[in-house]
């Protein structure tokens, strides 16, 4: 962390893990509870120097660069994420190199701190390697998905990372189990998706032609239809794999529930009676899992396949209705 004084200048060196950001975007971070207008202010006064020189605020700081910052009160508590709050933690560990480290992250575990929650994987494993110069999220998961999520060791893998995001190149694929009968066993799902918040300000998604271009791939791996469904009072289940074409938020849940079959489990977008008879079969999450990347390593273009098992409890749960099946 840089200290920053509040009743003198501060001269601080951009290090390495922190050139090419915009100069107002790094003063952001590093000066924590600083409203962005005010570091805006302080930068066009020419109050903030770069290498001894004005600057504007979408400069590009470099390694080795010298940023002056004037006298300026910062947040006196740390947000929980980086204070003590957030306890050290490792996750199961698929893929690890000196720029990228690929998680397999379990399901009721949010991605980061927000939100009413005080800290999240980021924060857990920040805390867990203080050595570790730089880690930021490439990207996000629902706090109830499971699975692979990739974090940046260096900036220069987060910029060709997003820009790979950008492109929709690298592919992902997910596992779900939907509330319903989908009658085909491969079909596309097109349909732009809006984002609004909620009557809690919770953040939500719906179809809407107002909403931004989302296109997802959807092949059934299997159906349920048994005497074990129909005794909890549901009548179809259906296994599926979902690969993403586009990263919307909430993408493939909106979508499994436009097409009448939500993903079990959701307590956000699926069918709140089906999920409480799903529990009466043992059922205690959203079944929904991210099970593969297919990429390009960000440094070196090598390319990867990064596969994580659906969990125990989805797995036992599918094991479980395969059996039924055979036995009707």
């Amino acid at each position: 962390m840089h200290a920053i004084r509040k009743d003198s200048v501060s001269l601080i060196a951009v290090a390495e893990h922190e050139e090419g950001q915009r100069l107002d975007n790094y003063l952001i971070k590093i000066l924590k509870g600083v409203p962005k207008s005010h570091i805006h202010r302080i930068i066009r006064a020419g109050e903030v120097r770069l290498n001894k020189k004005r600057c504007k605020p979408d400069n590009r700081i470099q390694a080795g660069d010298t940023v002056r910052i004037p006298p300026i009160r910062t947040a006196e508590k740390q947000r929980p994420s980086e204070n003590h709050a957030a306890p050290a933690r490792e996750f199961d560990i698929v893929y690890e190199d000196d720029a990228l480290l690929v998680i397999n992250k379990p399901s009721g575990v949010a991605v980061h701190g927000g939100s009413g929650v005080s800290f999240g994987v980021i924060e857990q494993i920040r805390r867990a390697r203080p050595e570790a110069r730089y880690l930021e999220l490439v990207h996000r998961l629902d706090k109830d998905t499971s699975g692979l999520l990739m974090i940046a060791k260096k900036r220069s893998a987060l910029v060709k990372l997003h820009e790979a995001i950008r492109n929709d190149h690298p592919k992902k694929i997910y596992l779900a189990l939907g509330v319903g009968r989908l009658p085909n066993d491969r079909f596309h799902v097109k349909l732009p998706l809006f984002k609004y918040t909620g009557a809690q300000g919770e953040k939500m998604v719906r179809v809407s032609e107002d909403g931004q271009s989302a296109h997802t791939i959807f092949r059934v791996l299997n159906r349920f239809s048994d005497s074990l469904l129909h005794q909890v009072g549901l009548s179809d289940l259906t296994f599926v794999e979902a690969t993403l074409k586009t990263g919307r938020t909430h993408q493939i849940r909106v979508h499994l529930q436009s097409q009448d079959c939500p993903i079990a489990g959701d307590e956000r977008y699926g069918d709140y009676q089906a999920n409480k008879r799903l529990q009466k079969l043992g059922l205690k999450r959203m079944f929904l899992h991210a099970s593969e990347l297919h990429l390009a390593h960000p440094l070196t273009g090598e390319k990867l396949i990064l596969k994580a098992p659906l969990p125990q409890e989805l797995a036992q749960f599918v094991v479980m209705l395969e059996n039924q099946e055979k036995a009707v």
